[in-house]
This record gives C-alpha cells, structure tokens and sequence, in this order.
C-alpha cells in the first residue's frame, strides 16, 4: 500500500529527494505520539498525491570563490 502511496506522490514530486525532504518535514510537524509514525507517513504521502502541500523550490546554489593559486602555493609550503 506504501509503494502505491510513494508512487502517487513521486507523479506529483517527481524529485525524489525532494519528496523525501518534504515527507520527512511533514511527517515531523503533524505526527502525535498516541499514532504509528507509519499511519503519519502514509497520510502525509496521500496528502501530497492529492496536491495538499506547500509548493517548495530547491534553493539556488551559491557560486564558491576561487582560490588564488599563489595561496596554495604558500600553504603547501609552509606544511611541509
């Protein structure tokens, strides 16, 4: 039944990490202690199948900056 639940909610979040990051928030907000963590996953997957969710975005990824190739010179160096 879960795979049929992951299946329906992959169509909607085609992204799987992305489906698993929003499954794993959601099911850590709504789960109450008195319920299986299961049934909470599983209403969760249904929910998103069905479209209830809050639309979410991968952030944008940030450039690095370059290392200047004369202070990695100087560092190999100095360990050395």
């Amino acid at each position: 039944m879960r795979s049929q639940l992951v299946y329906s909610a992959g169509i909607v979040i085609p992204n799987r990490f992305l489906l698993a990051s929003v499954t794993m928030k959601a099911v850590q907000k709504l789960h109450i202690t008195t319920t299986r963590t299961a049934d909470t996953a599983n209403r969760v997957f249904s929910e998103v199948a069905q479209g209830r969710f809050a639309e979410v975005s991968l952030p944008e990824i940030a450039p690095q900056e370059t290392i200047e190739p004369l202070l990695v010179d100087a560092f190999a160096t100095s360990a050395a």
